[in-house]
């Protein structure tokens, strides 16, 4: 064999090396195949407790009812009785909804001697609270009662006891204590929306508050009331007519007395979204200068260029391999991987723990001269692919716990105040539609509104 003769056949040898010393994986990608359809969570209700204490139902009567003054009858010609009662001392009676007031009225007549009389109050009023938000006493009776000749003389006379008592009654038929500044501003902050960041976007979660009602009253040593507001929680993204929809709920919508309100704790299920730009990134900072080696066996290959996207309400990622392993000589190794699971809440975390290669991906793995361990592979991968979405659920929280806070002073009236208790945040629902993963937020909390504010 010549030179020449051994050069050509070292040649073919060589090429033929290099051919058998690269392999190849492109399995076809996963078509998008759309997911279910976009559905908001069902209708939920803010529920309210109202407290209307003994303490400040008094304060009320004592603001409205005069606590002294003055009526003329006739008497040897014209006279004046000046009277001043006691504090007012309320009973309840939550089977006929009515309270009961009564005081002592001690009058002096403007006759030479100056007699002191005993004058007994006594009314019946039923609290109730209109579609306008104005609390208000009912169908006021009220009774100016005494002993003394000289009132009863001064009744037949002139009525001076049925002008006291008209006097009171009127006082207590126009009393109104107006609700809406307490409950407007609860209202106006719920029907606001609540932004987020979701990647580069801002995401728009929107109460939708629909209606606010009221249960039957209670009276058991104070006024005792239920509201519920119904919601019907919503998420846009990207964000639109952020302005139109905060600038809607600037009136409350008339309240609506209903025969029941749930009591108890309540529980609101509101959506947030998540992109798979999001967990693109985020599965890109658990690589190490764009890679991830997912077996020390073969340090110099890797995966890289992560791609997600959701297809029949899964996700899809796609990492493309590269690199080459050594086994006496280098085999380079590159193409693309597909991986495809069910998306998870666990711990804050959203994950993909099912996740696994796409039946095409398993076959062209096979057919590989190179055995890779595909054990490894999908921990690894598994592992980088989470995003933390403790920030959202904190949002969502502070939403809630901040917006059904208020204090307000009431005219007339105690100093009124709305508190809540947020309980716990869960995720109740998770799905991945094709442009965004929407989540359910459960919160539960309780919330009531104090008169006055302990």
């Amino acid at each position: 064999m010549n030179a020449m003769t051994r050069h050509t056949v070292a040649l073919l040898f060589g090429l033929s090396l290099t051919s058998a010393c690269t392999e190849a994986l492109y399995p076809p990608r996963p078509p998008l195949v759309p997911g279910p359809a976009l559905a908001d969570p069902p209708q939920s209700r803010v529920n309210m407790h109202i407290s209307l204490t003994e303490a400040g139902i008094r304060e009320l009567i004592e603001a409205t009812v005069p606590l002294q003054g003055e009526v003329p009858f006739a008497f040897v010609g014209q006279r004046k009785l000046l009277w001043k009662r006691t504090p007012v001392e309320l009973r309840f009676n939550n089977a006929s909804g009515t309270i009961g007031v009564r005081a002592t009225i001690m009058g002096q007549a403007t006759i030479p001697t100056n007699p002191t009389v005993a004058i007994t109050l006594t009314a019946e009023v039923q609290p109730a609270l209109g579609s306008d938000y104005m609390a208000l006493l009912q169908n006021p009776q009220v009774q100016v009662q005494s002993d003394d000749r000289l009132l009863k003389a001064a009744e037949w006379s002139a009525g001076a006891l049925t002008m006291m008592k008209d006097e009171i009654e009127k006082r207590l038929r126009e009393l109104r204590v107006d609700l809406r500044p307490l409950l407007a501003e609860n209202y106006q902050k719920l029907a606001k929306p609540l932004n987020f960041p979701v990647g580069d976007a801002s995401a728009c979660v929107k109460l939708g508050v629909q209606s606010i009602e009221a249960g039957p009253s209670v009276l058991a040593g104070g006024f005792e009331k239920d509201l519920s507001v119904v919601v019907a929680p919503s998420v846009t993204l990207p964000c639109s007519n952020e302005k139109g929809m905060a600038s809607g709920a600037v009136k409350l919508p008339p309240l609506h007395n209903v025969a029941s309100i749930p009591s108890g704790p309540f529980e609101v299920t509101v959506p947030i979204a998540a992109t798979y730009e999001e967990l693109q990134k985020a599965m890109k900072q658990a690589f190490t200068d764009g890679k991830l080696v997912f077996d020390p066996e073969y340090p110099d290959l890797y995966l890289e260029k992560p791609e997600l996207y959701a297809s029949g309400g899964q996700i899809v990622t796609k990492l493309h391999l590269n690199g080459f392993v050594k086994k006496g000589w280098k085999i380079a190794l590159e193409g693309d991987l597909y991986m495809s699971g069910q998306p998870e809440i666990v711990d804050n975390q959203l994950t993909v723990p099912n996740l696994e290669p796409t039946f095409e991906t398993k076959s062209a793995l096979l057919k590989l001269k190179t055995s890779l361990d595909s054990e490894k592979m999908k921990k690894q991968i598994r592992q980088a692919l989470r995003l933390d979405i403790g920030g959202r659920l904190q949002s969502v929280r502070d939403k809630l716990s901040k917006d059904l806070v208020v204090r307000h002073k009431l005219n007339p009236g105690p100093e009124g105040c709305v508190k809540a208790d947020i309980g716990r945040v869960e995720i109740s629902g998770l799905f991945a539609h094709d442009s965004y993963l929407r989540m359910y937020v459960k919160v539960s909390a309780r919330s009531a509104a104090y008169l006055p504010c302990p």
